[in-house]
């Protein structure tokens, strides 16, 4: 991913907290030749060693599983919030341009199976579970059903071996033009909107 210095995002707490917020990842490898790319809920934990991974699973009929050999390599796209900034709220000439925020994870994958991949369901369950009346558990259902549901499924751990993360927030205005683009965005019916302009605040309050 290009990465203009200026939007580098460097701090670690804010990059995990980003990725477990926006855990609904994008899976991208080589099938049949061609870039394929699953979209599939990610759990960033870490494996008995303390190497950071991310843990999720694919339907068995998904074809991108059959060629995933063990230790490939792998991307892993997570995007947040994103609006567009029109060169009107500027006080200057100027081209409009997109604020975002987004990380990309390289990776080695690995096949999980029997209790991995039930430890990552469970865990996945619980997680957006949380808070929810009338909780799920994978542990309430039976055995049988469970057993049927994991028969279609492939676990998959990711061990991560870089980062890159990207918050391009304006960083590059004065502070007149940055904070008429929070003023602008925060005026916005759009949810993102507000969600980047917020995100703006904690950088230049």
């Amino acid at each position: 991913m290009y990465i203009h210095p200026l939007n580098a995002w460097e701090s670690e707490p804010e990059v995990i907290e980003f990725i477990r917020k926006n855990a609904f990842g994008s899976l991208i490898s080589m099938a049949d030749g061609r870039p394929w790319a699953t979209h599939l809920p990610l759990v960033l934990d870490q494996n008995p060693n303390g190497q950071a991974v991310l843990h999720g699973h694919l339907a068995k009929a998904n074809a991108q599983w059959k060629q995933l050999p063990e230790n490939e390599d792998v991307l892993v796209l997570f995007q947040g919030p994103h609006a567009y900034i029109s060169s009107s709220w500027y006080n200057h000439e100027n081209v409009p341009t997109w604020n975002y925020l987004a990380v990309h994870i390289y990776g080695k994958i690995r096949m999980i199976e029997g209790e991995e991949l039930m430890h990552h369901l469970k865990t996945l369950v619980n997680i957006y579970e949380q808070g929810r009346p009338n909780r799920v558990q994978v542990e309430t259902m039976s055995e049988a059903y469970v057993e049927s549901q994991i028969r279609a499924l492939v676990g998959i751990e990711i061990s991560i071996t870089e980062v890159q993360a990207s918050a391009k927030l304006s960083q590059n205005r004065d502070e007149v033009n940055y904070q008429n683009i929070i003023a602008k965005l925060e005026e916005s019916e759009l949810p993102m909107d507000q969600e980047v302009a917020a995100e703006m605040r904690k950088r230049r309050p």
